[in-house]
């Protein structure tokens, strides 16, 4: 019996089926990029918070690092110490976040379904 569908509905069938899969690629797409987000925004606030704690604690820390070492040398001498370690401590915050944001990906599932249906439109024309 199904050989004696038309042409026109076979095609429809088939578009149907298309949009189907397109709707269901961009509902897929969009669920993994809203967890990809969720990841980004949580490294955005772990960066941002350690930066933040990084900075009240360096003002206090700082100032009372510079008045200890004032008193075994020259004041400039010991500001310039206590800057050089805080920009390292700085330094491996911001580090830390920047390996957070580049642990992020593309969706997995959305390219290896996409690149199955590229394949199976590939063989439908055919």
């Amino acid at each position: 019996m199904n050989g004696d569908r038309p042409i026109s509905t076979v095609l429809n069938d088939i578009v149907g089926d298309i949009q189907n899969i397109v709707r269901s690629e961009f509902r897929l797409a969009k669920t993994e990029v809203t967890e990809e987000m969720g990841k980004a925004g949580s490294s955005a606030v772990m960066l941002g918070a350690g930066l933040v704690m990084l900075l009240f604690s360096a003002l206090f820390a700082l100032l009372a690092i510079v008045y200890a070492l004032s008193l075994v040398m020259p004041q400039w001498a010991a500001a310039l110490i206590v800057a050089a370690g805080e920009g390292l401590m700085a330094a491996i915050f911001v580090a830390v976040g920047i390996k957070k944001f580049k642990a992020m990906r593309a969706p997995p599932k959305t390219v290896e379904t996409m690149k199955e249906n590229v394949e199976w439109a590939r063989q439908l024309t055919k």
